[in-house]
């Protein structure tokens, strides 16, 4: 199996619909709106966003349901159900050939159960996030999941282990949020 971090400096890149296995191919960031207001937090590097890894013509994302087996899914490119797509960036190439990254993909989606969905520590994000690392040994841009990350700084700022006296109000809140 060929190595999954390209390291050349000028690859020969094709298409997606390309057979040859020795090729490179684009991988993509398909960044969606999960709420409106997402038009105005945007411009200030702020956002709530559902993302998928576009690559081989289909796209794979991650997302939550209440059984034990894999969360992950592909679609059409940039037409996730319930979402609004925004933009796509280019994360870079990847020798893998269409079975290789299927066979990738199958494989990490046994980390990314339905029931282990979490807003703030393993969300869509951190699957196309994990996905890219592997690939392309970068991560997402940071502002995809910037949100998340306040969010876990939060978490950790009000966790009850920290605080005694209003520790109640930051548990029956996680509770309620994150079920």
């Amino acid at each position: 199996m060929p190595s999954i971090v390209s390291k050349s400096s000028s690859p020969k890149v094709l298409s997606n619909d390309d057979k040859d296995e020795n090729v490179m191919t684009h991988l993509y960031l398909n960044v969606y709106d999960i709420i409106p207001v997402n038009n105005y937090l945007y411009w200030v590097g702020l956002g709530v966003f559902h993302s998928g890894i576009e690559v081989h013509g289909m796209e794979y994302g991650f997302g939550a349901h209440e059984y034990s087996f894999s969360g992950v899914f592909e679609v059409e490119p940039k037409n996730c159900p319930g979402f609004i797509f925004r933009r796509s960036v280019w994360l870079g190439t990847t020798k893998m050939s269409r079975s290789e990254f299927r066979s990738f993909i199958e494989e990490l989606s046994e980390k990314y159960h339905g029931d282990t969905y979490h807003l703030i520590s393993k969300n869509c994000n951190h699957f196309t996030d994990e996905v890219c690392k592997q690939l392309t040994g970068k991560r997402i841009p940071g502002w995809v999941n910037r949100l998340a990350r306040i969010g876990r700084i939060a978490m950790q700022l009000y966790s009850p282990r920290k605080h005694s006296g209003g520790s109640r109000w930051a548990a029956a809140s996680t509770s309620i949020l994150f079920r």
